[in-house]
């Protein structure tokens, strides 16, 4: 099963590419797209709609996990990032079919056991299971690799509860 993982942003967007197949987990590729900041939002939307789909099309993920968003005090930046979480939902949806989504707790637990797990450690975790020698780059990349572990893992699961 190939999935692919997306971290959603305004700016910049996170995404891995993993392979499970039983109990191995493999990363086909991984890292950001950046949308420019002397761009209008609507002409970073469609950047963001061209290159999310563009990914989709040229991988050919079987499902697409994407981590549901989480936000203190700042409404401005969460307006933007909800926008673009819009778009990345509609081109994976209209690309893909097969659309899942996890909070931040859920991907921290499914990779550390731990819901409170810091970024570093989730990080780590990322580098291990897929048998990298260092944690991949840039953190949006990263985040998105462990959504993508998050939904192979659940994934097991179901099937294992469900069979």
């Amino acid at each position: 099963m190939k999935i692919l993982g997306i971290d959603p942003g305004y700016a910049t967007i996170g995404y891995g590419i993993i392979h499970k197949e039983r109990q191995n987990i493999k990363p086909i590729d991984y890292g950001v797209v950046a949308t420019p900041v002397t761009e209008s939002i609507p002409v970073r939307l469609a950047i963001l709609d061209s290159e999310i789909t563009k990914i989709i099309q040229e991988n050919k993920p079987d499902a697409i996990a994407i981590e549901e968003l989480f936000f203190g005090t700042n409404t401005t930046t969460a307006i933007k990032v909800a926008q673009a979480r819009g778009v990345i939902l509609l081109a994976s949806i209209k690309n893909c079919g097969l659309l899942y989504e996890y909070t931040p707790l859920q991907v921290k637990m499914a990779l550390t056991g731990n819901g409170r797990a810091d970024k570093k450690q989730v990080q780590y975790m990322v580098s291990a299971i897929l048998g990298l020698k260092e944690v991949p780059k840039p953190d949006d990349a990263a985040d998105a690799l462990a959504v993508a572990i998050c939904h192979a893992n659940t994934t097991n699961f179901e099937k294992r509860i469900l069979n």
